[in-house]
């Protein structure tokens, strides 16, 4: 698609960077058929390929309305789009700047920045958690929309104490410790299980995602400096904590980790630090082959129920990791089935896009279950916190992270 950039944006960054992705573009519209927004609403300006060319409209000089900024904020950035196009569109950065071009020329009403920003500020702080805590005491009084919010006080268990040479670094998070924290002690206890043993740098804190999509970036990036600095000690070359990866057991965060050395790239302290963190940061999931023989033998032999797979977008499509959890929880002996139909398609959870954008996720989550039609002996399961909260809001059946439901089975 050729682009001829307005002289505010030529041979800037932003600009030069959507500029090479525009140029891939060629106006084919098979992202249409995958997109999920386009999929309720029919309207090409909420596909990929009518966001392209608001966004294509800005950078020649356009200027951009309230019609163009709501489009963008509709889209939740699933990369589902990424996965279909064949011409390697990067969509997914494409759209980072033209959120971040957009709200710089279009003003938002005082409410909508209100509650962006009780989004961004209050998610990743540490009052979080004992709001959280207050909000389960008082759940049952709460209406049902704030409820869908506030999961159920759950008990965690304990966290493995024994040390082993092999050692991973978990993500200290912000929301997912707070809201469902036996995620993380089952992370534990599953890799203490195969030998290995898990490490958390209190210093370092969210991921940077919620910030960063919504627009606040430069707060976005100080997140992920902040973590580089925690985990850098132990992950410099020639460090000798032993520590052999970054794991992620949140694929919204572990999509965007392994960006940081993209979205750090033009940051002279911190560029190379960041690409090696990128490099040393796995999804959870790919752990799972070297696991399984170690973990098969200590699998305990009481009845199992089935399991249905939500794969989130940030895994399939941000990670592009798709049919490990299916494979290799198969491998461990339980029974692992995808949605009946849209296995590709988003739940509608999309960080902070339930909130934002009600409506639409709603929409999303319903039809998302009804594919996955559950039946009476299975479990839902999924690999990112933010979907498996989602989902609940929407169904009696228990919905977990894979790595709870083979917890349970080891112990």
């Amino acid at each position: 698609m050729q682009t001829k950039l307005a002289p505010e944006y030529q041979n800037t960054p932003d600009g030069l960077a959507a500029e090479a992705i525009l140029r891939k573009c060629v106006h084919c519209g098979f992202c249409t058929a995958t997109c999920p927004t386009y999929q309720l609403l029919g309207d090409e300006l909420d596909g990929p390929r009518g966001r392209i060319y608001l966004m294509k409209q800005v950078l020649e000089g356009e200027q951009p309305t309230r019609a163009t900024q709501m489009h963008l904020d509709r889209c939740l950035t699933c990369r589902n789009c990424e996965s279909t196009c064949p011409s390697g569109v990067d969509y997914g950065h494409l759209v980072d700047i033209g959120r971040k071009l957009v709200d710089a020329k279009v003003p938002r009403p005082t409410g909508e920045k209100a509650v962006r920003w009780l989004l961004k500020e209050g998610l990743p702080s540490p009052l979080f958690a004992p709001a959280m805590k207050m909000g389960q005491w008082v759940r049952p009084l709460l209406p049902a929309t704030l409820k869908n919010k506030v999961p159920a006080a759950q008990e965690s268990g304990q966290w493995p104490i024994a040390e082993h040479p092999r050692k991973v670094l978990l993500l200290n998070g912000c929301t997912q410790p707070a809201m469902s924290p036996n995620i993380d002690k089952a992370t534990a206890r599953v890799l203490h299980a195969a030998g290995i043993q898990c490490v958390i740098e209190p210093r370092s804190g969210c991921c940077g995602a919620v910030k960063f999509h919504l627009n606040d970036q430069d707060g976005g990036k100080a997140q992920m400096r902040t973590n580089i600095d925690a985990w850098w000690p132990l992950i410099a070359p020639g460090a000798s904590s032993g520590v052999e990866a970054i794991v992620m057991n949140v694929s919204g965060c572990g999509a965007t980790v392994k960006e940081y050395g993209h979205i750090l790239r033009h940051d002279p302290a911190y560029a190379a630090k960041a690409a090696r963190v990128s490099a040393f940061t796995r999804d959870l999931s790919e752990l799972l082959p070297e696991l399984v023989p170690a973990l098969r033998p200590k699998l305990n032999q009481a009845p199992r129920r089935r399991l249905v797979f939500h794969p989130p977008c940030t895994l399939q499509h941000g990670q592009k990791l798709r049919g490990g959890v299916e494979q290799h929880m198969a491998a461990l002996g339980f029974t692992v089935r995808l949605a009946t139909n849209e296995s590709h398609l988003c739940c509608g959870s999309a960080g902070t896009y339930s909130v934002l954008n009600p409506d639409l996720s709603l929409q999303l989550r319903d039809r998302k279950l009804q594919n996955l039609a559950p039946e009476d002996t299975e479990i839902i399961i999924s690999a990112n916190f933010g979907c498996i909260t989602h989902l609940q809001s929407g169904t009696a059946t228990p919905v977990q992270h894979w790595v709870e439901v083979l917890d349970a089975a080891l112990r």
